[in-house]
């Protein structure tokens, strides 16, 4: 039960597919159609209202960059690529744009609801871990710049036990979590030394 609960509902959601007129777009709109999801055809400018879409369906044939208003991999929507030449140029240039799903072309009686489903977990896991990197940049950041307070405020007391209690004590005093007072001590740190002029000799 807990694996059927994880499938999302598709009903009611927007797919925009840009592929030049084509037979077997007008079928997989078709299909798109009968899962339940509301379908735009688009080709070759991708109109303003796609940035809202739930996912893009986008021709790697005949698809090149400047027809998506986002840089190569920043798609705020799951992609599926839809191939028919297997060019490695062409293969290579759908894996820089970060398809999450692809259906070979034509499009055939099957494979559009699986490859919905594939794409909308791919690009969740995507921007999870994507979120969990630069969570843990910040984290590295932000663990530097307590120690480069520590060491401004050591180079006073001689000793990094006591410059870390000060630290703690400023954070304390002025109300703010441990890393923005050590924001605070480089910055007021920086200040200082932006002051300090070279001597001439």
């Amino acid at each position: 039960m807990s694996r059927r609960a994880r499938i999302p509902n598709l009903g009611g959601a927007r797919a925009v597919v840009l592929h030049r007129p084509h037979p077997g777009i007008e079928a997989l709109a078709r299909q798109l159609g009968a899962i339940g999801l509301e379908v735009t055809e688009a080709w070759p400018d991708l109109p303003a209202s796609a940035v809202g879409a739930d996912f893009l369906f986008f021709d790697v044939d005949l698809g090149f960059d400047e027809q998506f208003p986002w840089a190569p991999g920043e798609a705020p929507m799951p992609l599926v690529a839809l191939i028919g030449s297997e060019a490695p140029g062409r293969i290579e240039w759908a894996l820089a744009q970060k398809a999450d799903a692809q259906i070979v072309k034509p499009v055939g009686s099957a494979g559009v609801y699986s490859a919905l489903l594939i794409a909308r977990r791919a690009f969740d896991e995507r921007r999870r871990l994507a979120a969990e990197i630069a969570s843990l940049r910040e984290r590295v950041a932000e663990r530097q710049t307590v120690v480069r307070a520590v060491v401004a405020l050591s180079s006073r007391t001689k000793d990094e036990d006591q410059a870390y209690a000060q630290l703690r004590a400023l954070a304390m005093s002025w109300q703010v979590t441990l890393e923005e007072a050590a924001r605070r001590v480089v910055d007021l740190q920086s200040a200082e030394g932006s002051h300090e002029r070279p001597r001439r000799a």
